[in-house]
């Protein structure tokens, strides 16, 4: 487990800020229901530096700060955002769509303005399941290619996948594109029943269980990690205590034909493995995540609707810092249900996003997980590795 530099109460690790919610996409799952025009109530860009002054003032180290969308390429001054952000000090990226407007020149634009990374969204090893998720023929095209000029430019990417019934058993064919074209990591994000996400079929925490646990073992091959799917940290740990004993852990965590699957085609992909595995970072909603909205609305993530408060009328530092809701979200002892039984609580808390998306309340356990607490037969190596996790 890597843990942040800092006290998670007094700074967050990453802040992200939707740009706008205008994209000429119509994504499946879109947590924004992005629309073709931008709303004229978005920061404007005197509010949006004044947005980033306040990122800046939180001290050093000073927290990743993303801009993203809908596509931040449908606002005209990006390029100087970007810019003012990195003469402030902040580490820029930009999450864009893959749209025309993703082109090198703009990617060189980015690059020049001060940005060090981006992220792009690959939700499928081919055009044809890539392409029917996000509802628009020709993005993976656009996405591959970007995903090459901005390596060659220098700067990092990182590639999202959303994990749905639509890719399942296409994971493994993602992994190889990732290791192939090269990647700072890869994230295997959860769906939260939020935006258009809402009228998606969920995955059974079964399921879940057998793509956590294939995530894990394509670390070996390629940097990966998870987006709401905060359980994910449990799995690292019961994994590498169950290698210490040499335990079949198929047998140990009651893994299904899914996994069983998954982890043939990543064997069969023979990829040479990686010299070594990165942990995951204990961050989560309200807990070094922090959301800023294209209206200034300020949440623990872009997927938990309940706004803390507002950057136009509020201080970002005072709202993080002091508002009820992410302190809340800071405390696993207010955590219900098997959340708040469990051992992991500490390092894991679930998906928050999730438990509200499905409960209508924050703090419920978590609806995607199967883990029932005490279960895991090695207590006292866990309490060993991760103190904190057996409270």
């Amino acid at each position: 487990m890597r843990r942040q530099r800092h006290d998670s109460a007094d700074r967050p690790f990453i802040v992200i800020w939707e740009a706008t919610q205008a994209c000429p996409l119509a994504c499946r799952h879109c947590r924004a229901e992005a629309r073709p025009d931008r709303n004229p109530g978005e920061l404007s860009t005197a509010e949006a530096r004044e947005l980033m002054a306040q990122v800046a003032s939180f001290g050093s180290p000073p927290p990743l700060f993303v801009i993203t969308g809908g596509d931040p390429f449908q606002r005209p001054d990006l390029y100087d955002l970007v810019q003012a952000g990195a003469e402030m000090g902040l580490p820029m990226a930009v999450s864009p769509s893959g749209t025309p407007t993703l082109t090198a020149d703009a990617l060189a634009r980015l690059k020049q303005a001060g940005a060090h990374a981006i992220s792009l969204s690959l939700d499928g090893s081919t055009a044809e399941i890539h392409d029917g998720f996000r509802a628009t023929s020709g993005v993976y095209g656009w996405t591959l290619d970007a995903w090459r000029t901005a390596r060659e430019l220098g700067l990092k990417v990182q590639i999202n996948t959303t994990v749905t019934g639509h890719n399942l058993d296409d994971l493994p064919g993602v992994v190889r594109i990732v290791h192939d074209l090269g990647a700072i990591a890869w994230s295997a994000f959860l769906l939260v029943p939020t935006g258009r996400g809402a009228l998606l079929p969920g995955l059974t925490a079964e399921q879940v269980e057998d793509v956590l646990n294939f995530v894990y073992d394509a670390g070996q091959v390629v940097p990966a990690r998870t987006t709401e799917a905060h359980h994910f940290r449990r799995v690292a740990v019961q994994r590498e205590i169950l290698a210490r004993h040499g335990a079949d852990h198929v047998a140990a965590l009651g893994l299904g034909p899914l996994y069983q699957r998954l982890r043939q085609r990543l064997t069969e992909l023979d990829l040479p493995p990686r010299r070594a595995r990165r942990p995951p970072m204990d961050v989560n909603a309200g807990r070094g995540f922090v959301f800023v909205s294209h209206l200034g609305s300020v949440h623990p993530s872009g997927f938990l609707p309940i706004s803390a408060g507002n950057v136009r009328t509020e201080s970002l530092t005072d709202i993080y810092r002091t508002s009820d809701l992410f302190t809340g979200l800071r405390d696993p002892d207010r955590l219900k249900g098997r959340c708040g039984a469990c051992e992991f609580r500490s390092i894991c808390g679930g998906s928050r996003s999730r438990a509200f998306g499905e409960t209508g309340d924050p703090y419920a356990e978590e609806p995607w997980c199967a883990y029932r607490p005490g279960s895991f037969p090695y207590q006292d190596d866990l309490r060993a590795l991760a103190p904190a996790a057996a409270g």
